[in-house]
């Protein structure tokens, strides 16, 4: 993983860092300090920050929306 791919997956997971639970949250500020001082990560650290991402970010469920003309999309 390129330092730039760990910076877009700091900066998505940035918004669901509320939810996310005590520990994680510690796991989460590290990988930020990390980020900022341009630290690599190591393959264990990745998993992690991969595994935040799949849990927050590519599983969330995303509401249905209903036009008045009859079509759906989702938002």
């Amino acid at each position: 993983m390129m330092h730039s791919e760990q910076q877009k997956l700091i900066a998505e997971l940035k918004d669901y860092e509320a939810k996310m639970t005590r520990d994680e949250q510690d796991q989460f500020r590290m990988f930020v300090k990390r980020n900022k001082d341009d630290e690599d990560m190591d393959e264990m650290s990745k998993k992690k920050l991969l595994a935040l991402y799949e849990k927050y970010v590519v599983n969330r469920p995303r509401k249905v929306v209903r036009s008045p003309f009859g079509d759906t999309f989702r938002q």
